[in-house]
């Protein structure tokens, strides 16, 4: 990281002419619990060591500069006068100025440069790394005392609102709320959290990309959102007191099965069985029991590709190969599904092997080179220097 935070300070005293406040404000991985946010369940994320690193300083006036180290390119803009830009990474910063405006904080122009290891398109949320940091900075430059949910959904909202894409708000939580070697246990429905250790000498946490970005996954997003929904309707006609699948039982969804549509059953038993997963899963931290944890990611993922239907070829590709190697606990597809990364848990002499013979594998079934990254669970968005 030493390299990145040299690179973007320097850009930024050459941009800008003046001494930033650094922050490193971190991608994201999720162990576990897929498709259960949006169905107010529980999620199991972390912090990465992956980072965007953002130089900031505030101005007088109403005027907003921003830099991309790895783009080259520069961006400036009034306050009174956001609007998106054609470049879209901009994007993910105007909209936490516009949502702190709509809140009612004070607050004055900046001048942000930035750049980073977070793989852009590459599951690990670069997204929410850019709009974590920038709340985070926004708070501590115009001393504004909000606290660490408070920054979380307003990230979430900038998303929502300013770029468009109606995320859940995992992501932003856990670039904010990340500790070294923790992971954490979300409930979706009232936003409690608690931490469960995840730092092993010996074991890696591996992201494998497909290259393949995820043109379904939106539209399909909105289709599995809705079977859910149609799911908790047939339901609540017995039991109104159900407001979501988080409140159902398999013993309730076999009692009514004869009322659903055979893929809508299969949709929300897939949530529910996923939503037990995650509360095991922190039940085998606790007993630092890994192959058990392993065995339900791989339960994980078998019910996104034959259940939940997320999956695609490519991410099945990967998850066979990952688990052909010995020393490999187990590995599911990350994220919303029809392209993106998988995630596996790889004991650290197995790491080398493990590259070569997913490369290969994959490259002999599609031609393409995954990209592999070694991740370790490290602290949420911070202040490098003051």
């Amino acid at each position: 990281m030493d390299k990145i935070i040299q690179a973007v300070k320097a850009s930024f005293q050459e941009k800008f002419g003046r001494k930033p406040v650094l922050i490193a404000s971190p991608g994201r991985i999720n162990l576990i619990g897929e498709h259960t946010d949006y169905n107010e369940g529980f999620v199991l994320p972390g912090a990465t060591d992956r980072v965007v690193v953002l130089a900031v300083a505030a101005r007088q006036d109403e005027l907003c500069r921003f830099y991309s180290c790895d783009f080259d390119q520069y961006l400036e803009i009034e306050l009174r006068n956001l609007k998106k830009s054609p470049l879209r990474w901009p994007n993910y910063l105007l909209g936490v100025l516009d949502q702190f405006l709509k809140s009612g904080h004070r607050i004055k122009g900046v001048e942000v440069a930035f750049g980073g290891n977070v793989p852009i398109g590459g599951g690990m949320s670069s997204s929410a790394a850019l709009e974590g940091g920038m709340a985070f900075a926004l708070n501590y430059l115009f001393s504004l005392g909000l606290d660490l949910l408070s920054l979380t959904r307003l990230a979430q909202r900038a998303e929502n609102e300013f770029v468009g894409v109606r995320c859940g708000i995992m992501d932003m939580f856990a670039n904010l709320h990340g500790k070294p070697g923790r992971v954490m246990k979300l409930d979706c429905r009232s936003l409690d959290f608690e931490y469960f250790p995840f730092q092993w000498e010996n074991v890696r946490v591996v992201v494998s990309d497909t290259g393949v970005r995820r043109e379904l996954a939106s539209s399909e997003y909105n289709v599995r959102r809705h079977q859910c929904e149609q799911g908790v309707r047939i339901l609540q006609k017995y039991r109104p007191e159900i407001t979501s699948l988080r409140d159902v039982t398999l013993e309730m969804m076999l009692e009514y099965q004869s009322e659903f549509d055979p893929v809508v059953f299969k949709r929300c038993a897939y949530v529910i069985k996923e939503n037990r997963r995650v509360e095991l899963a922190c039940e085998d931290l606790l007993r630092q029991d890994l192959v058990a944890f392993g065995q339900r990611m791989n339960e994980s993922h078998q019910g996104l590709r034959d259940e939940y239907e997320v999956s695609s070829a490519e991410l099945n590709f990967l998850v066979e190969a990952a688990l052909e190697v010995s020393g490999v606990y187990g590995s599911r597809m990350m994220g919303a599904g029809f392209g993106g990364c998988t995630i596996s848990l790889v004991e650290d002499h197995a790491v080398e092997e493990f590259k070569a013979k997913v490369s290969a594998s994959y490259r002999k079934q599609t031609g393409k080179e995954p990209a592999i990254h070694v991740v370790r669970i490290e602290a949420g968005t911070r202040i490098l220097n003051v």
